[in-house]
């Protein structure tokens, strides 16, 4: 039922047009267009408004009625922005792979799942596939914190369960347990001297960061969590002993409890550095996302899976150390699984996906409209 090169070359139109994150506005209207097109009403939300966004694009919140199929009301999603460098992408298609032209990514990730989900409502539409009604999110801000689905108008969403097409693995990949993470910027305040002069009149914040790092835990704790330390800054010359210094790092962990005694772990290495060299600590903790946690017996994981064994592809139920939009969403009640959509080399020059996992992601989401009219429950 899927037109190859009309998936094909809407996902080349797709990717040329500009959307780093912060510059979502031309691929919104573009969307807005074509889901208008294919009979969907279309609000696009506020989350523009926020400053982190720049140029005031929202969230695209599409609804398409149920015409005459019993099954509940669900999600597709996926993000319309792109990390850098995202401008002027030249996909190159040889061999039944596409690519960029290497000095850009190509921009798979998410404009692969965004193709599925539009190639996927014209197969419903022109076959008149029963289905009890839709909601298509596409999403701003993915790339710089899943900023647009923490900030989506909730109360337009109508679904009861969803599907997030974000994934690296290939179609059939289910991610089922994801982590939540917290993210933390800690400013330490020692006290300015001259480093040649007087160097004993000082309080060295570098020093006194370097301490707790120290004797921090990081990298993988266990097969659920890991930690990080990702940003230092501080000091102004090499003859001033440093007074300030920054650190940010972030936490994760499939299991909440665990994320929490990570976090306190390092914040308690950080307080006891501080204590010892006298100095000041300010400290900012934000939980970034929830966990995924769907139990395999969960209604959009059974979707999902046969989904995938009557397109003739392997399920495969697993878990990643990532976030995505579905974090977020599952956050906030909506259980929502994360689809493998074959995107390769994501976020690099070498970026490719091939053409089987573009008409294999439209497949799969044509499947899961199916057979959403047959499991209720």
């Amino acid at each position: 039922m899927v037109n190859a090169e009309r998936l094909i070359g809407e996902f080349i139109e797709l990717v040329q047009v500009d959307s780093e994150s912060g510059g979502e506005r031309q691929i919104a209207d573009l969307l807005t267009e074509k889901l208008i097109a294919l009979g969907l009403d279309v609000f696009e939300d506020n989350a523009g408004s926020e400053v982190e966004l720049g140029k005031g694009t929202g969230n695209l919140i599409a609804t398409w009625p149920g015409n005459g199929g019993n099954g509940p009301v669900f999600l597709l999603s996926a993000h319309m922005d792109t990390v850098k460098p995202g401008r002027g992408v030249k996909p190159q298609r040889q061999n039944g792979v596409i690519k960029s032209s290497g000095d850009t990514i190509l921009g798979s990730d998410d404009k692969a799942g965004i193709a599925a989900i539009l190639e996927a409502l014209r197969v419903i539409k022109e076959q008149n596939i029963s289905h009890g009604g839709l909601q298509v999110v596409f999403t701003v801000g993915e790339e710089i914190g899943l900023v647009g689905a923490k900030k989506l108008d909730y109360s337009r969403i109508k679904a009861g369960m969803g599907f997030v097409l974000d994934s690296g693995g290939p179609a059939g990949e289910i991610i089922i347990q994801a982590p939540q993470q917290y993210t933390f910027k800690a400013v330490i305040k020692g006290k300015a001297a001259h480093a040649g002069m007087a160097p004993e009149q000082g309080i060295n914040a570098i020093v006194v960061a370097s301490h707790a790092i120290a004797n921090m835990h990081t990298g993988r704790i266990d097969s659920e969590t890991t930690s990080n330390i990702g940003i230092i800054s501080g000091g102004v010359a090499t003859n001033i002993v440093p007074e300030q210094v920054t650190i940010q790092g972030e936490v994760r962990s499939l299991k909440p409890a665990k994320a929490k005694a990570q976090l306190e772990h390092m914040l308690d290495e950080l307080k006891k550095a501080v204590e010892q060299f006298q100095a000041t600590l300010d400290l900012q903790v934000e939980k970034e996302y929830d966990e995924i946690d769907l139990n395999p017996a969960a209604l959009p994981v059974r979707i999902a899976v046969q989904a995938a064994k009557n397109i003739g592809v392997e399920a495969i139920l697993t878990k990643t150390g990532g976030g995505s939009d579905a974090n977020v969403f599952n956050g906030k009640g909506l259980a929502c699984v994360n689809l493998g959509i074959g995107m390769q080399r994501v976020h690099t020059t070498d970026e490719f996906i091939m053409e089987e996992d573009l008409v294999n992601n439209a497949r799969l989401v044509v499947e899961i409209i199916k057979v959403a009219q047959e499991m209720k429950g």
